[in-house]
């Protein structure tokens, strides 16, 4: 018996003996399983099918996606019977998920037409599968089961479309030692490259956030039967705009339950510390739709600080289930919403504003003594960012009416007795008032530490800026705004990879937001007149005008301290240069904003910084903010993946220096290592304070784990990293040399290759995001492995991992068990900058010189191609296409492009031409199938999948030499695919 069985009889016992788990070794193939949901079926909805029913009720039920079959398993469900009866019914206890039938089944074979793999350990609810078990030995990776999984579902005729499988809402892998959980969503991938977004995958955990890893306990943990029933029931969001399933962190979970049981308990008020950037929106969305079928609440209102984040709150909530809360246009539109007796209006999402003027005894309009009749009744009110205005006589004026209410906060930052000198007031006087002392409790932490450790968000890099020379400035002194500026423009293309990602400068006033603004046109202009080649920054700029009694913008500035003082001073001037700038905005962007409808323009601001994409062929450049200067906004609940890098120029402390820092550390891939912060202050003491304050429990070692080591550490890394590569390649009697690499002998030595130099680009990317090297730091790191190199090294890395994912995709599990669970991590090795267009201008300007003075020989170019893993797919034709050109003669952009494409067409018809000769076919024959299934996908919208499928089926009808020979030829056909015009065959895989 091997290992990997023994884990799974293991598993098996305890759920069986110790779970009470119903064990089902009769459930083997696709019709037990059928025969055992129809028992159950039968059981739950009081009803006996004929076999013609079953048959039809079981084809309505089979969904090939998995979001629409997520729902059904979640609603009550329509079937009309034979005799014209009607049968409503529901697939599982929707009401009571504890008290449906749990079984446990092992070694599962669907047995398609096109699927013969077995599955580990599924467990099922009222006989649909709904949760999928894959173990692994101790020795091989959990990831090399969840690849399993994916590739599973991604193959053509799985058990996952055409099954009861389709019911499937979690997959559970294993080594025993390392357990994962992830939900169920259609087009789930674990392909590495430039595109990457990583699939959300959860380790679980207990309460204080400790790890719980182990098999066995976490079985004891997760998977009781009435625990996995609230799982999927409770803890499982299906989000209705982006078609997916959300699973819940656990700490999300423990937050909500926190919650649910102060209200069903009636304990008073309480708090939750959740970090920025750890998801409190879905938290409180799900904590408030728990208390909808709450019948002891009578309204549970969310209440948000800005109109900004009202809607934005708004936006989210629906996001996660269309129409749940409705826009709130004004004070009255709340009051009517916050009196009806509907079950829609029940949760409301409202700003603190609206709730003051709903709450104000002297409204003409009576708001408070319309109210009066929901005074006395239990109203739960659920606080975003707990610090702000609710502080004040907001809160007292909700209290006072509300007697019975219970209130609860969210902050990922709480006012402690260290931070409450800000001014925080009631009626006439400062009171300084904690977190603790407006609510009460707290109920669950997650703090910065927690997220930056469980990798939801990321560490920081802080230069604090030391000048040239002797300029140093003291903690806190403002130094010249055009020192600054040539800084940004110096250190932004490192900072930001590259300008894969953007950047906020966030300033002291409007004034200084406005002289910023100038002086980065005019040193941009200086620059681009001494060097045409310059690519000028994109850089926009966002504040809030003088309101002048418009009570939108007075909304928006309620949380802009500084703006709204500013205001006060000179609004004229602050107008008109608002309006040049948005006028330069307008030019820039092709928009057609205005002052006087500030909102859209702010709007359009945070789109474009959230909506930078990497590729600047697919998003170009031009459509991009590359810096976006502001004085109070965007430095709370903002969140962009795409934004890397804070600029600072401004005073920062306790909550608000984390709020700001929080804006650049959004999980991305692993071109994003850390959140950039460069400070102009020398703030490193309020750093220190803030860091200190909010770790938790934790904080002499918070430093630690809130930031990257400096770079003379992650220099030596490197340099260990570049010399590990070194002895490798000597103990396999080879030079260090990028070209030696080609020449490495078997898989297990190509492996170790990419695994070691893997780790080399990893901390090269790292350093390159460093905006505190000094000269000696930049030509050490040179010296350690020059740019030469590191980019034949970067080719050599890109051709290897190519020919090893080949033999894993092609051998699949027959492949060697080191390649099946080798990462291929193309991300680190792709440029934002060079992509298909950066090689085509660079073709034109180096062959448009003359030879002594060309900026790149064609070699060079080659070389630069092969290197960056954007063009993977089309290196070869690319290279192809370089090679043939006569580098001695200009070459126009637009000419090369157009060559480029003939290129293309002429190289892939001789490839088919070469392909049908091999297979004794007409290559009119082969070029006219292939564009049929081409056409089909594109003008028809069809998938390969169902396209290849007949075709598959008729291989199963052929002798074995047929079957081979046409397996053969797909099998060309896909590696043809790749990166050509016929692109859409490589889905294939």
């Amino acid at each position: 018996m091997t290992k990997e069985n023994q884990i799974e009889i293991n598993l098996v016992t305890q759920l069986t003996e110790e779970l009470k788990y119903n064990y089902r070794p009769d459930i083997v193939d696709r019709k037990t399983l059928e025969q055992n949901f129809k028992s159950k079926f039968e059981s739950l909805n009081r009803v006996h099918l004929t076999e013609s029913e079953f048959l039809r009720l079981r084809d309505e039920i089979i969904n090939p996606d998995v979001f629409t079959a997520s729902k059904l398993l979640r609603e009550r469900h329509y079937f009309q019977r034979e005799d014209g009866s009607p049968l409503h019914y529901t697939l599982v206890n929707i009401k009571d998920w504890c008290k449906n039938d749990y079984e446990v089944i092992r070694q599962l074979r669907i047995n398609t037409e096109n699927s013969h793999q077995r599955y580990d350990v599924i467990l099922l609810i009222n006989g649909l599968p709904v949760v999928q078990i894959e173990l692994k030995n101790l020795d091989i990776s959990p990831r090399k089961a969840m690849q399993q999984i994916v590739d599973y579902k991604n193959e053509a005729g799985n058990g996952y479309s055409n099954s009861l499988l389709c019911f499937m809402q979690l997959f559970i892998v294993s080594n025993k030692t390392n357990t994962y959980y992830f939900a169920n969503n259609k087009n789930q991938h674990f392909a590495f490259n430039a595109d990457e977004q990583f699939l959300p995958i959860y380790q679980l955990a207990d309460e204080n956030n400790n790890k719980i890893t182990h098999l066995e306990t976490f079985a004891q943990k997760f998977l009781p039967k009435c625990t996995l029933g609230e799982m999927i029931s409770k803890y499982m969001v299906l989000v209705e705009s982006e078609q997916r399933i959300l699973m819940m962190r656990p700490y999300q979970i423990y937050a909500v339950k926190s919650i649910v049981d102060c209200i069903h308990q009636n304990r008073g008020n309480g708090y939750i510390w959740h970090t920025t950037g750890s998801g409190k929106t879905l938290t409180s969305f799900k904590a408030s739709t728990l208390l909808k079928d709450n019948p002891d609440i009578e309204k549970c209102l969310f209440v948000v600080d800005r109109k900004d984040l009202d809607r934005q709150t708004r936006e989210e909530f629906n996001k996660f289930q269309e129409g749940s809360v409705e826009e709130n246009t004004n004070t009255e539109t709340l009051v009517r919403r916050l009196l009806s007796t509907d079950y829609a209006d029940k949760v409301i999402v409202t700003t603190i504003q609206k709730l003051a003027l709903a709450l104000d005894g002297t409204n003409a309009r009576n708001y408070k003594e319309r109210l009066e009749p929901l005074s006395k009744k239990r109203v739960v009110f659920i606080f975003d960012e707990c610090h702000r205005s609710q502080f004040g006589e907001n809160h007292k004026a909700i209290k006072d009416f509300f007697p019975n209410a219970q209130l609860f906060g969210f902050t990922g930052t709480p006012i402690f007795e260290e931070n409450a000198t800000y001014n925080i007031r009631e009626g006439e006087y400062a009171t300084f008032k904690t977190t603790d002392s407006i609510f009460e409790k707290l109920l669950h932490p997650y703090t910065i530490t927690n997220a930056i450790e469980d990798r939801n968000v990321l560490k920081f890099h802080i230069d604090y800026f030391k000048g040239k020379g002797n300029q140093n400035p003291k903690p806190g002194e403002q130094i010249a705004q055009q020192a600054v500026v040539e800084a940004i423009i110096e250190k932004h293309d490192a900072a930001t990879n590259q300008r894969r990602f953007n950047a906020i400068l966030a300033t002291a006033s409007i004034n200084d937001a406005i002289k910023y603004y100038q002086l980065f046109k005019e040193i941009q202009q200086q620059k681009q007149i001494a060097n045409p080649d310059y690519t000028p920054l994109n850089v926009a700029c966002v504040f809030s005008p003088p309101a002048e009694g418009n009570k939108d913008i007075q909304q928006i500035q309620e949380d802009l301290t500084q703006e709204k003082e500013d205001n006060k001073q000179n609004p004229e001037e602050k107008k008109e240069a608002l309006k040049s700038i948005i006028a330069d905005y307008n030019k820039q962007y092709r928009t057609n904003h205005t002052i006087y409808e500030f909102d859209g323009y702010y709007q359009d601001v945070q789109s474009r910084i959230k909506d930078q994409k990497y590729s600047n062929k697919d998003y170009p450049h031009k459509n991009k903010i590359d810096v976006t200067i502001v004085v109070d906004m965007l430095l709370t609940g903002f969140d962009s993946k795409y934004l890397n890098t804070l600029y600072v120029d401004k005073k920062l402390k306790f909550h608000g220096l984390i709020q700001a820092f929080s804006r650049t550390n959004r999980v991305l891939n692993d071109t994003k290592p850390y959140g950039n912060i460069l400070d102009f202050r020398s703030q490193q003491e309020a750093v220190n304070q803030a860091i200190t304050l909010f770790s938790g429990k934790e904080a002499d070692k918070a430093v630690t784990v809130w930031l990257v080591d400096p770079a003379p550490v992650v220099i030596e890394k490197y340099q260990k990293a570049v010399e590990a590569l070194g002895i490798f390649m000597t103990e396999n009697n080879l030079v260090n040399e990028p070209q030696a690499v080609y020449n490495l002998k078997g898989d297990a030595a190509r492996i170790a290759f990419v695994k070691s130099f893997k780790e080399v680009q990893r901390l090269k990317t790292q350093l390159d995001q460093y905006t505190d090297l000094d000269e000696v730091q930049k030509e050490k790191i040179e010296a350690i492995l020059p740019k030469e190199s590191l980019l034949e090294f970067k080719s050599s890395y890109i051709e290897t991992a190519k020919q090893l994912r080949e033999i894993q995709q092609i051998e699949g599990d027959n492949a060697p068990p080191d390649i099946q669970q080798l990462d291929f991590e193309f991300v680190l090795f792709a440029s934002a900058v060079i992509d298909y267009d950066y090689i085509m201008n660079l073709i034109a300007d180096s062959t448009q010189q003359k030879p002594a003075t060309q900026k790149m020989t064609k070699e060079q170019v080659i070389r630069l191609l092969c290197a960056n893993a954007n063009l993977m797919d089309e290196q070869e034709d690319l290279t192809d296409y370089i090679n043939s050109l006569d580098w001695t003669i200009g070459h126009e952009v637009e000419i090369l492009h157009k060559g480029y494409d003939a290129f293309k067409i002429k190289k892939h018809d001789k490839e088919l031409a070469k392909i049908a000769n091999e297979h004794g076919l007409q290559t009119a024959d082969l070029k006219a199938f292939v564009e049929d299934i081409m056409s089909r996908m594109i003008f028809d919208g069809e998938k390969l999948t169902d396209l290849m499928e007949p075709l598959e089926l008729g291989w199963k009808q052929r002798s074995k030499a047929e079957a081979a020979l046409m397996k053969d030829l797909v099998k060309e056909l896909r590696k043809l695919a790749q990166g050509r015009e016929i692109s859409g065959l490589a889905a294939y895989e």
